[in-house]
């Protein structure tokens, strides 16, 4: 109740407008792109908690040292071990195995745009545990943020990279220099 009650105080007072699919109704990694900015953090947040979705969010270890440890889990951070990264995508297959129904916030593009590669990771996560991807997005050329659609990966993915850049195309983030354009290391061909 009173993430929701904070959730509409920020919608209210904000100059950005929450748009958005169908919330999923099984568990999802939840793409969080372009990630541009700590913005992107709170409005994560604010988009969750407006439309009711359960979310967890994966953070380094070191955010969840000390008294920042229990808040971080309150609002759903998962820490990680980058030295045991497959620790990850055992839990979160327990947990899909539970029955709970979750997001599981993943930001490929990394730690605020830089790159010239998405990480991964919530490509591996998501053919793993069978989970589809939801693309939520941040624009700031039309002031919005919010949920895409949600969709099975195919296991091509090339196929499967060029629907998730179609999608980001023509969304900018909230610091448009940063942004890092939708591609994986694993698609480039042998002649690299």
């Amino acid at each position: 109740m009173v993430k929701r009650i904070l959730a509409r105080a920020f919608w209210t007072l904000s100059r950005w407008t929450l748009k958005g699919d169908e919330v999923p109704a099984r568990p999802t990694i939840l793409i969080g792109a372009p990630h541009t900015s700590n913005w992107d953090f709170v409005f994560m947040l604010a988009i969750a908690w407006q439309l009711g979705i359960d979310v967890h969010w994966l953070g380094k270890k070191s955010l969840f040292a000390g008294w920042r440890g229990p808040i971080m889990r309150r609002i759903g951070g998962v820490p990680v071990d980058r030295d045991d990264p497959s620790r990850v995508v055992k839990d979160v297959i327990a947990q899909v195995h539970s029955g709970e129904v979750f997001a599981l916030v993943v930001t490929p593009d990394g730690t605020r745009g830089g790159n010239e590669y998405w990480k991964s990771g919530f490509y591996r996560i998501a053919t793993e545990t069978g989970m589809p991807v939801t693309l939520g997005y941040v624009d700031r050329t039309t002031m919005t943020t919010g949920l895409g659609p949600t969709f099975e990966l195919t296991g091509d993915v090339a196929a499967d990279m060029d629907r998730i850049r179609a999608f980001y195309a023509d969304k900018a983030g909230a610091r448009p220099n940063r942004r890092t354009e939708p591609r994986l290391r694993e698609e480039r061909g042998s002649d690299d």
